[in-house]
């Protein structure tokens, strides 16, 4: 039984708890463990750092060479190209800390900041044994520094802190210089961090061509008609247009209880801030695992050379890795 539903007519409305609830790891990865962790034999980096990591949660201090102390880190940043598995040791290192632990994305946590103020998003997440970040972002010198003093309060008090980067593949000086950068835009924290590389090619190119699919307005129609369960169908324009008028942080309500994506008419953006809203709903669609179906010019090419050349670049190239893969669900 297909019902085809309409994004662009819902107004999710959220309490703390319940954001503070969403802060878990994606379904695809509410099982990850080290175990089942499966590193590329050609890259070496990928099986040192599951080991060092599946350890972060060992005694605060062990024994060295000549039985020297060693203080375990505080912070662990992983730093590497898409798809190489950072996000899965991530998932397996919330789901082995104990007490209370929160997951989400680094939209997610200033969003959710933004939604609460400071001080309450402070008070909400203090007491946390365990804050994981996926991909962490440094190219709005405003939300890092947010970050920076969030985190900087939330260590002071005992939680352990893990990060990835959003480093994208084959980038001039790539994974060698993000960690830099990381470490200087956190100078305040970076003594209590350690960064681990790790390299290797995105597996979810190794599936699919690389490029988005593209359907036909007709096509679009009989996927709507033919699929299972819950299709949003939508004007991409609309869907654009309703972004700006619903937080950030209730963009994981937005596509709760969808199954599939279809959009019509999609086009290039032209405006940064409709198109950065957009990358935190592919984020939340990737998240969901949610099929995109879309007719119009193909999805991994609405961002403009003169945005993908800009400071959000990063941003832009993970939103269009990620769509590709949605396409080819």
């Amino acid at each position: 039984m297909v019902s085809v539903i309409h994004l662009v007519g819902r107004d999710p409305q959220l309490t703390t708890a319940q954001m503070l609830a969403h802060l878990t790891p994606p379904p695809q990865f509410q099982s990850a463990s080290f175990e089942s962790y499966r590193p590329d034999d050609s890259y070496p980096s990928q099986s040192d750092a599951r080991d060092q990591v599946s350890h972060f949660f060992d005694a605060a201090a062990r024994k060295g060479l000549f039985g020297k102390a060693l203080v375990q880190p505080s912070g662990i940043y992983l730093d590497g190209g898409f798809g190489v598995g950072k996000t899965h040791l991530l998932a397996a290192a919330w789901h082995t800390a104990s007490g209370r632990k929160y997951f989400g994305t680094f939209i997610e946590y200033t969003a959710l900041v933004g939604a609460l103020g400071y001080a309450n998003a402070v008070q909400a997440l203090k007491g946390a044994s365990f804050i994981a970040i996926d991909e962490f972002e440094l190219d709005d010198p405003g939300d890092t520094m947010l970050m920076t003093r969030l985190l900087g309060e939330l260590m002071e008090t005992g939680t352990k802190v893990m990060a990835t980067s959003n480093t994208p593949p084959n980038a001039l000086g790539e994974g060698r210089f993000a960690a830099a950068d990381f470490l200087r835009e956190i100078h305040a924290l970076s003594a209590r961090f350690t960064t681990l590389r790790i390299d290797g090619v995105d597996y979810r190119h190794r599936e699919n061509s690389g490029h988005a699919v593209v359907s036909s307005e007709a096509e679009i129609e009989e996927y709507c008609a033919g699929a299972s369960g819950s299709i949003a169908h939508d004007a991409f324009r609309d869907v654009v247009r309703h972004l700006a008028r619903v937080h950030p942080s209730k963009y994981h309500m937005l596509i709760d209880g969808v199954d599939g994506i279809a959009w019509t008419q999609v086009t290039e953006f032209t405006d940064q801030n409709d198109a950065l809203r957009f990358v935190a709903l592919v984020d939340r669609l990737y998240d969901a695992d949610i099929p995109i179906r879309a007719a119009g010019v193909a999805v991994d090419e609405i961002f403009p050379a003169s945005m993908l050349e800009g400071g959000y670049r990063k941003k832009y190239l993970r939103a269009m890795s990620r769509l590709v893969a949605l396409t080819h669900k």
